[in-house]
């Protein structure tokens, strides 16, 4: 599939499929005429990519691990920065389990306040 095709079923922009590929996270094959090219199993990969950035790896961490994606083999030290990684990602949704409870809270509270005519206002 071409780019523009590959960055709608992925929901991902060609700019972001061009980054991918200068940071060696993807790759595809050229046309003659110098057109991209990707397989289809490059929407699972792109899809995968984001997942990755938006829990807070960088692209040099990424391409680390591209290696075990594929293979399902890696290494003590990858086995133990996965798992480190892993471990800051709980610490991440915990704090996000907690903004949010707090938010439930101020919602309620302002629930409250709005229904007995007090007004509420954000500290």
């Amino acid at each position: 599939m071409r780019i523009g095709e590959l960055a709608t079923r992925a929901g991902v922009s060609v700019r972001a499929l061009r980054y991918y590929e200068e940071q060696n996270l993807l790759t595809s094959e050229r046309s003659p005429s110098g057109q991209r090219h990707y397989p289809d199993h490059a929407v699972d990969r792109v899809r995968a990519l984001q997942q990755l950035y938006a829990a807070g790896l960088s692209s040099k961490s990424i391409l680390a691990m591209l290696p075990c994606m594929s293979t399902g083999v890696a290494t003590p030290e990858l086995l133990a920065w996965l798992s480190e990684e892993r471990e800051r990602i709980d610490r991440q949704i915990g704090d996000l389990v907690g903004t949010r409870d707090r938010l439930d809270e101020i919602i309620a509270a302002s629930t409250e306040s709005w229904r007995s005519g007090v007004p509420c206002h954000p500290q």
